[in-house]
């Protein structure tokens, strides 16, 4: 199964300028926990902010959200999938990137969807003790251990 099959294709998005405020809002309103920044109306990714990195923005800074802007937080290493991958290529991706969520981009980096773990544990819920699944709950296991795998803090100077 290809990505273009699973993947969301209504995405909310900002832009580098608004507020993470602003941002916040988006992922409440559409209950998810991450929103794509793009430029422009071509809607070319150039960043993505998450719940975390808002609410780590507003703890470290100590600054309201409406005070803070989506450029000065969002990760701007991004990592995609293009529609045509299958399904197991993006899930590579988010185990090596160690995301939940890929923004979907075509040739010219311009945002058609997004697809994410829960997509695909969906995906392996709908195709249980089916030959032909897209996607096996242990393959949805192995990726979200990957995810959540602790990272290496580096050792404090006392």
């Amino acid at each position: 199964m290809r990505v273009e099959q699973l993947m969301a294709k209504e995405v909310a998005t900002c832009s580098p300028d608004e507020t993470l405020h602003q941002a916040v809002r988006l992922m409440w309103e559409r209950d998810c926990g991450f929103v794509p920044v793009v430029e422009s109306a071509e809607r070319r990714v150039v960043g993505v902010v998450t719940d975390r990195d808002a609410c780590m923005a507003a703890y470290t800074r100590g600054h309201p959200l409406a005070e803070i802007r989506v450029r000065d937080v969002m990760s701007t290493r991004v990592r995609a999938c293009k529609p045509s991958d299958d399904l197991a290529a993006a899930e590579e991706v988010m185990r090596e990137a160690k995301v939940h969520r890929l923004p979907v981009v075509d040739e010219t980096g311009q945002l058609i969807g997004v697809i994410s773990l829960a997509d695909l544990a969906r995906e392996a819920a709908r195709g249980a003790g089916s030959k032909r699944r897209a996607v096996s709950p242990a393959e949805v296991g192995e990726t979200l251990a990957s995810i959540r795998q602790p990272r290496e803090i580096a050792a404090a100077n006392v």
